[in-house]
């Protein structure tokens, strides 16, 4: 019998511990692959990640990403040891940030990394256009995409078999965030967050430019739970990890409702 492929579960960095640790066991119950934390100025990525083992010790942990204009190598090494964070369950995802010349700056980040962290953390790229995939093909463990529809995951893809191929490694895992939103105004909550980061640099600008999709389109908002299934398996087709993230409010009956609705 076919193994089925994995899925993930991404949240906001800054949630209330207690309400974490809720969301990691529920996870953990569900069967999800992993749980991940985006990172934000104000709220730490691995911070939040720190929370999940002690309700959730089987999951494996992602953080997407940390921008390297805050957060430069030895910084985010020194925070992994001094959380506690086990090396062998990481997925460690980074961004060029605010950082210009990003392919530079990210194939000198992943090499720092990969000197001062234990083997087994994966360490894992942000990439939505061509150079960055090719990139992280040839450098990383990961290639996380963001904000893609399932029909442009081959052609993603297929950069990032290129850049893995003209290094002589093997295909990285390739996995993207789902935005999915659920229930009275799921489809205003998904516009919001998608039209925030349509506007947020450059990349992005290029990015939504080039998929020429109506605003709320790429991500997942339903009215009912049972439909999150149906709209996910184009996504647990296209891609080797797909990351729910969720939108809700920031309380537990809004974000379990939603974990639940997607489970794997």
């Amino acid at each position: 019998m076919k193994t089925p492929k994995p899925r993930g579960l991404g949240i906001s960095a800054g949630l209330e511990p207690g309400l974490v640790r809720d969301l990691a066991a529920r996870c953990e119950q569900l069967g999800y692959h992993s749980l991940w934390s985006n990172d934000e100025p104000a709220a730490s990525g691995l911070e939040t990640l720190a929370q999940f083992p002690a309700a959730a010790p089987q999951l494996e942990l992602g953080v997407g990403v940390l921008p390297l204009d805050r957060h430069p190598p030895a910084r985010i090494a020194t925070e992994i040891d001094r959380l506690g964070i086990d090396p062998s369950k990481l997925w460690l995802g980074i961004g060029s940030g605010q950082l210009r010349r990003q392919i530079d700056v990210l194939q000198r980040a992943v090499a720092e990394l990969r000197e001062i962290l234990p083997g087994e953390t994966r360490i894992v790229v942000a990439a939505m256009r061509p150079r960055l995939c090719r990139l992280g093909g040839a450098v990383a463990d990961g290639v996380l995409l963001n904000w893609v529809l399932p029909d442009h995951v081959p052609e993603a893809r297929r950069w990032v078999q290129e850049g893995a191929a003209e290094s002589g490694r093997p295909m990285p895992v390739l996995a993207s965030y789902v935005r999915v939103a659920v229930g009275s105004g799921s489809l205003q909550r998904l516009r919001d967050e998608e039209g925030r980061y349509r506007t947020i640099n450059e990349g992005h600008r290029k990015h939504f430019a080039a998929m020429d999709v109506p605003l709320g389109s790429v991500g997942v908002a339903v009215s009912t739970p049972p439909e999150v299934r149906e709209r996910l398996t184009p996504y647990q087709s296209a891609l080797d990890l797909p990351i729910v993230r969720v939108l809700a409010n920031a309380d537990a009956t809004s974000l379990t409702a939603v974990v639940d609705a997607a489970r794997p």
